[in-house]
């Protein structure tokens, strides 16, 4: 007897669960062959303000959360995708990329992960600061997160650049929404699948999949998006930094059509943690 295999539906990772768009709308995906792959939920406004809801109610947790504890979350999130290295590599290539520069963007992926792992309960010390005061104070500068962040992710590479815009953002406390590649949104959602088997509190990260057309004005002026970081184009950055100021919001935009290498060291950094927190002055009086 032939047996029909059992064909994955692909779903948002929004609040800890998997979700269709509202609109229940989707649109058709083609691997490298041009076959069809899947449907893929075609993610509204409202689902965007849904995401943004679900990463507010799991701020402030993930936040009183300690540096250490978080830097563990992350560490087993990077285990979980070294575990399951080859599904994301075979996410990358069943849709036409070069399997050798998949395999290593997979393999940073991890150690990117790793990284800001490390600085979770050590930023602080590096951003931080005793400041001078001439009275018997003590001053300290510290550092805190700045609420819910916005990401986008560029069409290509699909998953490194994304990982590389949120882990900074959620190690210090932030929550996230991110809009996945409109091209190859696929390895987002396998990573929503990671994400959901992890330590990760549902709500910390939320991932939509659509078309930026949709997504990106309301990104631009939420007013509980505290933050916006990601790789676009002309227009989407014009409309972002438009929106970001009417807002008040922090835009941390990369060029689509400058060229960035993300298996590069230099694209993980400590400043890119100091992206996303707020400084905060605090006095306290010598002996007290």
């Amino acid at each position: 007897m032939t047996r029909l295999p059992v064909t994955k539906t692909p779903k948002c990772y929004v609040g800890g669960a998997f979700i269709r768009s509202e609109s229940a709308r989707v649109f058709p995906i083609k691997d490298a062959a041009g076959a069809f792959f899947a449907n893929i939920p075609q993610c509204t406004r409202k689902d965007l303000r849904n995401a943004i809801e679900a990463a507010a109610k799991a701020g402030p947790g993930w936040a009183k959360r300690t540096p250490y504890n978080r830097g563990q979350i992350i560490y087993r999130l990077a285990e979980m995708l070294e575990a399951r290295r080859a599904e994301m590599v075979e996410a990358h290539t069943i849709f036409g990329g070069p399997p050798d520069l998949v395999a290593a963007a997979v393999t940073t992926a991890v150690d990117r992960l790793i990284y800001y792992a490390g600085w979770a309960d050590k930023y602080e010390q590096v951003l931080g600061s005793v400041n001078p005061v001439a009275s018997p104070h003590f001053n300290f500068t510290v550092t805190e997160p700045m609420g819910v962040v916005g990401v986008i992710a560029p069409d290509l590479p699909p998953l490194l650049p994304l990982l590389s815009l949120i882990v900074p953002a959620i190690v210090s406390g932030n929550t996230v929404v991110a809009l996945a590649s409109e091209k190859v949104p696929y390895p987002a959602i396998v990573l929503g699948e990671m994400l959901a088997t992890s330590d990760l509190p549902g709500g910390v990260v939320n991932i939509l999949t659509g078309f930026r057309k949709e997504i990106v004005p309301t990104m631009a002026t939420h007013t509980h998006l505290r933050a916006v970081a990601g790789v676009v184009g002309a227009e989407d950055r014009k409309t972002l930094q438009l929106g970001a100021a009417e807002s008040v919001k922090r835009a941390k935009l990369l060029k689509a059509e400058e060229a960035i290498n993300w298996l590069a060291d230099d694209a993980q950094s400590l400043y890119a943690i100091r992206d996303f927190v707020e400084f905060k002055t605090t006095w306290h009086p010598v002996g007290a």
